[in-house]
Order: C-alpha cells, then structure tokens, then sequence
C-alpha cells in the first residue's frame, strides 16, 4: 500500500503540471525476481519515476518502454528474461534466472476507471480488496490492462465491459487473501493477475518517550499508519512525533477511543507507567485485536497478569497468545533504535505470518508463491 500511495500522490502532482503518465505492473513471473506480481511503478513523460519493478535493474530500459506508451497511448506488455545475460538487445545482463512480464497502461484522464482511478479506490476505505489486470503474452495482442476493483458489499468498478466474468475467482482470491494469475478461455493468450490487498498496517503506540521516537521513524518508513497516546500532555504533542499521524494526549480510559480495530491494527505498550500500561492492556483483552506487544521483562507482563486476576478478571489462553511480551525480535537490541528495529521486525514478521528466522536457512524460495492456474 505504500507504494501504491506514493503512486497516487506522484500522478496527482503530475496531473496538477499537466504531465502525462503510464503505469507499469509487473503481472506475471516465472522464476526468480527481485519483485513480484503487483509491483508497480508510475512514470511521468520528463522521465520520473515512482515506485520499483525491480531492484533497479529494469527500470531503465522499463522509463524507455513507457514514455513509447505514452507517445503512441496504447498499453504494452513487455517480457524481460532475465535468464539470457548476452541479449544484446536489452543488455542488461540480470542474472536473476527468471522471466519478467510487465504491463505499460498509459493513463487517459478522460475514460472512467482508468488504472489511476481504480487504485484510489483502495484509499477511500480502510478494507482489504482485490485489482484485476488483464493482459496477454501474445505478440501484439490488445492489452486491456487493469480493469477492475471489487470490495465486499460494494459495487464492482470495471473500466471495461468485454473482461470476462471473473467475480468466482475474485470472490476466491478474497476468501484465500493469496493474489493469483489466471488464465482466461481464448486464443489471445489472454490471462489475470487478481490481485489481494489489503489495508495498511496501523500501530497504536502506548508511549510518548523518546523510545517511540525511532519506532515512529521505522513504522512511517515502511508506510504504516501511526497513533500514539499518552497521559503526558508535555510528551504527547505533535512537534515531537512529526511522522505519526495522529498524537494523543490522553488517559488510558479514554485510550482507545476513536480507534478502528482491524486485522491490521497492532498495539504496543511502552509508556514506563506501569499503571497506564495495565489500563490500557486490560481495555485490549476485550476488543479483537490480535497483537499486543509489551515492552519490558517476563517478570513486569507476570506482574500485570497477576494484578487483572485479583481484579477477577479471567484471562483466557486465546488472549495470552496475542500478548508477545517481552516485544520484538531477538536480534540483540540495546539502544532505542535497535529496539525499534526488533519491535517493527516482529510486527511485520508476524503481519505475514513468518517466524523472522535467516534467510540463510529457508529451503524454499524467498517470496510467497503466486497461485498460477487455469
């Protein structure tokens, strides 16, 4: 979501300077590549760039490619093998033992639904949804390009009524929540990237300290969303946390009002106010939140456990496992910013479902398969 966020904002400042643009997409892979189905990049006709498809490698000959979208506005698929290091026409000798298709859709204002505005769809509602690009690996065949939105219980937006159906396999792609490459019945070599997204991750930090500081840098980095509270109004201010998007001063009762929780919303305790953090964890054993992090020793999370059950309060197995205590990695963290770095780590480890070991000893490939099928 960052990426296509930065896309956004890139193409409305170009739109405001009236420059024209094209978006690239990488839809399809086979093999190995730096990214994946999904990766996208906007690029205005004065060459900027915005957003990746590769590690750098292509974007070079891929500027090319779409200011020629751009002058001819016409959508064009073009195929990278980055197995063939002596393609004297690219040239660009990757190494990266794999096959790269990539979609240039140039991007016309005037049609509803443009890629553009299919994008911003994804921005208006903080909900998971899914994209589909059409597209065909047939030389000179007619690329339809990204074509449709669909969200649950809301209406399906399509800039083009010759797609064939494909609500059963969005609908299967959102119930699996794994991005998938279909191909379509025709002899246009016609095929489907439906792709799954879902919302930006969103950390509500209990804390003002200086500690949160370098965890708010980390987390805005990356594009999350970022609130923080406190019961401290000389801490909790704006000024001091300039990347967080929201900075509250409050008490730990009024905690977590006004905050929407969702699959993608992590908590993190570090106040150093034992009492705060205690009000404020024994308010998130009643909500659905599915990470709780705490930071601090075994012994201060025993504590706290102890305190809720002389208050009578049950604490169940299921709510034990969404405390992760003491918080983040084991990577050796001692300074503020290595603890950031642990806490960001975790979180992102456990948002898809790693265990944030070395990639030195994964067996399998690096990213998530994409499912390929008929």
């Amino acid at each position: 979501m960052k990426e296509i966020s930065e896309i956004l904002k890139a193409y409305s400042q170009a739109k405001s300077e009236g420059k024209k643009t094209a978006l690239a997409t990488v839809v399809k892979v086979e093999g190995s590549s730096y990214r994946q189905p999904g990766a996208r990049m906007l690029v205005t006709e004065d060459g900027q760039l915005t957003g990746a498809i590769s590690g750098g490698c292509l974007e070079g000959d891929a500027l090319r490619k779409a200011l020629l979208s751009i002058n001819q506005k016409q959508n064009k698929l073009i195929t990278y093998n980055t197995n063939n290091e002596d393609d004297i026409e690219l040239g660009l000798q990757l190494g990266c033992n794999g096959i790269v298709h990539i979609l240039f859709e140039y991007i016309n204002d005037e049609i509803p639904n443009n890629p553009i505005q299919l994008l911003q769809q994804l921005e208006l509602e903080r909900k998971e949804a899914v994209i589909v690009t059409v597209f065909s690996l047939k030389r000179n065949a007619h690329q339809i390009g990204t074509a449709l939105f669909f969200r649950k219980e809301s209406p399906v937006l399509s800039c083009n009524n010759d797609i064939p159906d494909l609500i059963s396999d969005v609908n299967e792609v959102m119930q699996t929540k794994t991005s998938a490459v279909k191909k379509l019945p025709g002899e246009n070599s016609t095929e489907a990237l439906i792709e799954y997204i879902k919302p930006v991750i969103s950390l509500v930090i209990a804390g003002a300290g200086n500690d949160v500081q370098p965890l708010v840098k980390m987390a805005s980095i990356l594009g999350w969303k970022v609130i923080i509270g406190d019961g401290r109004a000389t801490h909790a201010v704006s000024k001091r946390f300039p990347k967080a998007d929201k900075v509250n001063a409050v008490k730990p009762e009024q905690f977590l009002e006004d905050i929407l929780i969702d699959d993608q919303t992590y908590f993190v305790l570090m106040t150093h106010n034992y009492k705060y953090d205690l009000a404020v964890l024994k308010m998130l054993f009643e909500t659905s939140c599915q990470y709780i992090g705490i930071l601090g020793p075994k012994t201060k999370l025993q504590r706290m456990l102890n305190d809720l059950q002389n208050e009578g309060i049950k604490i169940s197995e299921e709510q034990l496992k969404r405390i992760y205590s003491p918080i983040g990695l084991d990577i050796g963290a001692e300074t503020s910013e290595e603890i950031a770095l642990s806490i960001v780590s975790e979180i992102k480890a456990f948002a898809t479902g790693k265990t944030g070991t070395s990639l030195k000893f994964k067996t399998g490939k690096i990213h998530d398969e994409i499912h390929y099928g008929e």
